[in-house]
């Protein structure tokens, strides 16, 4: 217990008794705190918070603070948000009507996908850790005899490559994908999707595209990271760059192809406003376009005439 003086001669005798009694009232004090300590938690307690992606620093205090859950679907190219969304019963099975000439009618984008987080429906085994981890091969028998190749194809099978890789998904968690492309740039491509791994940029799904997915009617709600498809260009005879396995198309919905009223896929309506950044869309210098460039491919995304922002190719350099 400290010592206390009392005031000097000068004061009332008032002010010298209260003064005396000061050391016995913080001694009391003292007591009750270190009682409190021991005892009884406090009525009132603060829940911890909870562990949010894309957490950001309060700029009052400097503290991390969780954002809404619109916050953290802000985050653009930048990883994934973890609050994913449950996936429609009705995904992929909806076709949608058509006008005389198979277009399809114009669409609006369905509330549940409106900023879309969906799961990964996992096609390959899950790696083991969350480490990067990519294979090349040719293409095994099996792979081609369900992808989109034929004898009309303008590449042989042994002009390809088939690739695994790891991805993160919109549920934060690591998956592994798979896609066929030319084999002279089969390591680049594993350099790019090397770089977005470590940029955490998600992705919801990627397969090989089958010859049925292809010929299926339209539903206008794919979400494919894709490279080779044996088909020709949008809207023209011929031959893409996809079926030369020399273009890759990501995230196709948060990304889609606009030329005029065309939109595809048909349901992305809302994401042609690139403004309002959702996880998952590809923005000029963001860690997709610095990946594909890095390589030497160019981005869809910086067309004139047109937009298609999932495409890249090796000829748009």
């Amino acid at each position: 217990m400290p010592r206390f003086r009392a005031p000097r001669d000068g004061f009332s005798p008032a002010i010298r008794n209260l003064w005396r009694l000061l050391p016995v009232a913080i001694g009391i004090l003292l007591a009750a705190c270190a009682g409190g300590a021991g005892g009884e938690e406090p009525i009132v307690r603060s829940a911890p918070l909870p562990t949010v992606a894309n957490a950001k620093p309060d700029t009052d205090t400097g503290s991390s603070q969780p954002e809404t859950e619109s916050d953290a679907a802000v985050s653009t190219d930048e990883g994934p948000a973890l609050q994913t969304a449950t996936r429609p019963d009705w995904l992929g099975t909806r076709v949608l009507p058509t006008i005389p000439g198979g277009a399809v009618t114009p669409q609006t984008t369905p509330a549940e996908l409106e900023d879309r987080r969906f799961p990964t429906v996992d096609a390959l085994s899950n790696p083991a850790g969350d480490q990067f981890a990519a294979t090349i091969e040719p293409v095994p028998a099996q792979v081609l005899a369900r992808s989109t190749w034929n004898d009309g194809c303008p590449v042989q099978p042994d002009e390809l490559s088939y690739l695994t890789m790891s991805f993160w998904g919109f549920d934060g968690l690591v998956h592994t994908g798979e896609m066929i492309v030319h084999r002279d740039v089969a390591t680049d491509i594993t350099t790019v999707f090397a770089d977005l791994f470590e940029s955490r940029f998600p992705i919801e799904q990627m397969t090989v595209v089958t010859t049925a997915e292809l010929n299926a009617a339209p539903t206008g709600d794919g979400n494919n990271t894709t490279a080779f498809v044996c088909r020709p260009v949008t809207g023209g005879s011929s031959f893409s760059q996809h079926a030369y396995g020399l273009a890759v198309d990501l995230n196709p919905f948060h990304n889609p192809y606009i030329r005029g009223d065309l939109v595809l896929p048909e349901l992305a309506v809302s994401y042609l406003d690139r403004d309002q950044r959702r996880t998952g869309m590809v923005v000029a210098g963001g860690p997709a376009v610095q990946a594909f460039e890095g390589v030497g491919w160019g981005w869809g995304g910086q067309w004139r005439s047109l937009k298609d922002y999932q495409h890249f190719s090796l000829n748009d350099r």
